[in-house]
């Protein structure tokens, strides 16, 4: 049977995963299954590890069939097979066999770079799964598992999702799939609340939104729970000098300035331009600059050079606090 060999056809010869977030690996996988699947309902699928691809073993999977079935082979971490397999993945790729599709899961990195660049030399469909460790791709990520869903996500209601899950984008990815199967219409910040109540309460931004709005009682109040709940100190830094950055930042742009505008010149989105707007109500030159040094002696206090890492973070979060009232006066 002929099939295409166009390049995001999942059904191509050759599929290369590259990245190292397990989510988007594991879809890359699940896309080729179902096209098989799809085309063929007996597809065989061989899942593989380095150590069950053994020289030899590929030429086998790959072999005719009597029955001419399709075949989808997945090999997992291909950046540690060993040298005499990635030969055989090498010849294979030269000329791959019919109604078999091959998909490769691959680090990315220098670790077997010779496979990855011979899989592309030969015309592989790849797939980037990069890791997302920066928040605005988590938050581009969930706003793309809405826009996939079919259903509308306010901005606010994204961000508030990312907030309370964190980093993790399997539980990012449920929580979409939770909210899409339980809520009508447009889900916005207040049913996020909802269902993420406790999760919401302990992150770590919004121990920052209480404590640059000069909420001294509920920051603490967010601080201690997210700390109880396991929330990384070094986190909670980072999410205060973010906050109190964003009110520099804004402060000493143009008045009178667009949200439009202005988030282009300050690289956040626009809902949050108007956001810090608000908080920074009652802020100075001076209050920045001293709730800025807070951050920085929480930050060598989280990270050893204290005794006491919640100690250093209430007290960074109450003189921030202070500084965010200072201007009301």
């Amino acid at each position: 049977m002929a099939r295409k060999t166009t390049t995001d056809d999942p059904l191509a010869p050759v599929t290369l995963a590259v990245g190292q977030e397990d989510l988007l690996l594991d879809r890359a996988v699940q896309q080729v299954v179902a096209a098989a699947r799809a085309a063929d309902p007996d597809t065989d699928v061989r899942d593989l590890t380095p150590d069950a691809l053994q020289p030899g073993t590929l030429a086998e999977l790959t072999s005719p069939s009597l029955f001419a079935e399709r075949k989808v082979v997945v090999v997992r971490s291909a950046q540690d097979l060993s040298a005499d397999t990635i030969k055989d993945v090498k010849g294979y790729l030269g000329a791959p066999a019919e109604e078999i599709t091959l998909v490769l899961l691959h680090a990315g990195q220098a670790k077997g770079k010779g496979l990855l660049d011979a899989a592309r030399k030969a015309g592989a469909r790849e797939v980037a799964c990069p890791k997302m460790t920066k928040p605005a791709d988590r938050l581009a990520f969930v706003r793309s598992e809405f826009r996939t869903s079919g259903r509308s996500a306010t901005p606010e209601a994204c961000q508030a999702l990312v907030d309370a899950i964190g980093s993790d984008l399997r539980e990012l990815a449920s929580a979409v799939s939770q909210l899409v199967a339980d809520v009508e219409g447009t889900i916005d910040e207040a049913v996020v609340g909802r269902y993420y109540t406790g999760r919401a309460e302990a992150s770590s931004f919004t121990v920052a939104d209480r404590a640059v709005e000069g909420r001294a009682a509920e920051a603490l109040e967010a601080l201690r729970w997210a700390m109880a709940t396991g929330v990384a100190p070094v986190l909670i830094t980072s999410a205060l000098a973010q906050g109190v950055r964003a009110i520099g930042k804004l402060a000493s742009a143009p008045r009178g300035a667009r949200p439009g505008d202005l988030a282009r010149e300050l690289g956040m989105p626009p809902w949050k331009i108007d956001r810090v707007r608000q908080q920074m109500r009652g802020w100075s030159a001076d209050g920045v600059s001293i709730a800025l040094r807070a951050v920085a002696e929480a930050d060598a206090g989280v990270k050893g050079g204290g005794d006491d890492p919640e100690y250093a973070l209430e007290k960074a979060v109450v003189t921030i606090a202070r500084a965010a009232r200072a201007g009301r006066a």
